[in-house]
């Protein structure tokens, strides 16, 4: 049974920080290309950060500079470290595990920048 589990959501004043954590299990995790989406109320769901199994980051230029995303294969998780964090940023982030032909998601955290 495959699981993507994410942790570390949370309310937070513009300009601070969080640590999203996504543990995999049930998968090769690292056959797997890892990615972070949101999806804010009314808008479609976004790819934020990922990483390939190589270890080869991509961002969404509205997040360039203020994320970072970062894998442990031997412990199979995902980080996204934010930075400098906006209101625009709040939604709900998912973890997904993109494998090829097989595709999963985590439930979701959610991410709220308010003062």
């Amino acid at each position: 049974q495959v699981q993507l589990v994410e942790s570390g959501g949370g309310l937070v004043q513009p300009g601070g920080s969080l640590r999203l954590s996504c543990a995999a299990s049930g998968i090769i995790f690292r056959f797997y290309d890892m990615n972070w989406y949101r999806q804010a109320p009314g808008k479609q769901r976004e790819l934020v950060a990922a990483i390939t199994v190589g270890g080869s980051a991509n961002y969404a230029n509205s997040v360039k500079g203020r994320f970072t995303i970062s894998r442990d294969n031997a412990g199979r998780m995902v980080y996204l470290q934010m930075n400098s964090l906006k209101p625009e940023d709040t939604a709900v982030y998912y973890c997904n595990a993109n494998g090829g032909s097989a595709n999963y998601w985590g439930q979701g955290t959610q991410v709220t920048v308010s003062s």
